[in-house]
């Protein structure tokens, strides 16, 4: 498992370094790929959200189309977004397994700052608790396939600012939150959670296996 960190990467450079990278998989060129990284504000419109152009814009910050699945989401500096790109032909073929994967990663990276966050049945990522019948919503997941490599990914939700959520219905959610971790009283920074984030990767993959 090759691993990539970087700041800040323009939404359209990630998904065609993406492209590349799946197609190098694919084809046995390269080893799979964690790319945990940061995104100027940009809104991602997956592939269950309404027909979006090139070009659009929501209060100024761009909208892609993008081929994940999911609806409307937000990424921005101050959040951690990670693309796992893999042939799943050398796991399990089986695409609820990688993204339940995926759920169990980031359960157990918000675990190690104190953050107890949980799966909920019919709503993908990862939920944080905040009163009876109410969750907010830390981390997203959308993942997409080609030729069995996967890509796209997650992103949770550190110190980013909130308030573009306001503009969408994040995910297609229209009765729970939205929360980061700084607003749970963790201090950590982007940093320390793309570190814990490496970590547990590969533990929690062969503990599914």
């Amino acid at each position: 498992m090759l691993y990539r960190y970087d700041d800040l990467v323009p939404y359209a450079q990630a998904l065609e370094q993406m492209d590349k990278d799946v197609a190098a998989i694919a084809s046995g060129q390269s080893d799979d790929i964690l790319w945990l990284l940061q995104h100027p504000s940009v809104y991602t419109a997956g592939t269950s959200a309404r027909m979006v152009s090139h070009g659009e814009t929501i209060k100024g910050i761009p909208l892609y189309p993008v081929g994940r699945g999911g609806q409307i989401t937000y990424h921005g500096p101050g959040q951690v977004v990670g693309y796992v790109m893999m042939d799943l032909r050398r796991y399990r073929q089986d695409v609820r397994w990688f993204v339940e994967t995926l759920e169990c990663w980031i359960m157990n990276t918000l675990a190690a700052f104190g953050v107890s966050a949980v799966q909920r049945e019919g709503r993908t990522g990862l939920w944080v608790p905040m009163r009876p019948d109410y969750d907010e919503k830390i981390a997203a997941i959308g993942v997409r396939l080609r030729r069995w490599v996967t890509f796209h990914g997650v992103c949770v939700n550190v110190t980013n600012d909130l308030t573009p959520y306001q503009n969408i219905v994040p995910c297609g959610i229209t009765h729970h939150g939205v929360t980061r971790l700084a607003n749970l009283g963790c201090a950590a920074s982007v940093q320390d959670v793309a570190e814990a984030m490496r970590q547990c990767f590969l533990t929690t993959l062969r503990a599914r296996l």
